[in-house]
């Protein structure tokens, strides 16, 4: 099973190019170069070539270009950019309408951004369209449209979140967590890497440096984890030799559902090495 982790993608606005230049030596998972909400509407026409020259240098992992919403000016132009550059996909802002994402027709993977009240309400459908790959939550945007007030838990927010996740997963598509605000916060940013991964997210958006390695480390498998899934799925390839259809593994009795889960974890574990054994 070959898996690609996006358990960190960071933000770089598009009208950066030394942050831009940056962004291709850190860790990333993925890297999201950012034409709207970063940039000024006066400098949207220099972000776009800024990205233009960007998509042409070899990058490490997945680049990705977010456009500016449907129904703005600089959308067409946006998108029209990206796709010629050859960007490994488009993530689109404010997604509400699955119908008008299916018309795009983009011929690159999609990544909607859930960030209003009907985009939650309609996050099955949104990720139900071709060629979505993954829901990105825009939580700032989304609070606001709420009235939340702000909640270092997130409470008021985990309805929302859980949706996100739920019509991800159900599509078998991957659900990304929001940024996180105060980069001067470490101890709150670990805090909600480690509630994202609880309540589901495959990985979260970053907007420093400084946030990559907690992302990594919290939504990817240590080594100890990846022998465990060994450990358990060496005792399943026993017990099915033996004609056995369950066994116990530390106590615990384990099932198919519980190798899957083993299988997925190694997978993971494997695709973040560089030379995995």
């Amino acid at each position: 099973m070959s898996v690609k982790p996006l358990r960190s993608v960071l933000y770089v606005p598009g009208d950066k190019p030394r942050a831009t230049e940056k962004a291709r030596t850190l860790n990333a998972d993925a890297v999201i170069l950012d034409l709207e909400d970063a940039i000024a509407p006066e400098h949207k026409e220099a972000a776009r070539e800024n990205v233009r020259q960007a998509l042409t240098w070899r990058w490490p992992g997945p680049l990705f270009v977010r456009v500016n919403g449907l129904g703005t000016p600089w959308e067409h132009d946006d998108r029209e950019m990206a796709l010629l550059g050859g960007v490994d996909g488009i993530v689109l802002p404010k997604a509400e309408d699955p119908a008008v994402l299916a018309g795009l027709h983009l011929r690159v993977p999609l990544w909607p951004m859930i960030e209003t009240p009907l985009g939650v309400l309609r996050a099955p459908e949104i990720a139900a369209v071709p060629g979505v790959a993954g829901l990105i939550v825009g939580a700032n945007d989304l609070a606001r449209s709420l009235r939340t007030r702000p909640d270092p838990s997130r409470l008021p927010l985990l309805h929302a979140l859980s949706a996100v996740v739920l019509a991800a997963r159900a599509h078998s598509k991957l659900p990304l967590d929001a940024v996180f605000n105060d980069v001067r916060d470490s101890e709150g940013f670990t805090r909600e890497c480690q509630q994202g991964r609880t309540l589901g997210f495959a990985g979260k958006t970053v907007i420093h440096p400084d946030q990559i390695e907690v992302a990594n480390s919290t939504f990817g498998v240590t080594d100890e984890e990846a022998e465990e899934a060994r450990a358990l799925l060496s005792l399943w390839e026993q017990a099915r030799a033996e004609g056995k259809s369950v066994a116990t593994h530390r106590g615990v009795l384990i099932e198919q559902m519980h190798v899957d889960e083993a299988q997925e974890v190694l997978d993971l574990w494997r695709a973040t090495k560089t030379n995995p054994s």
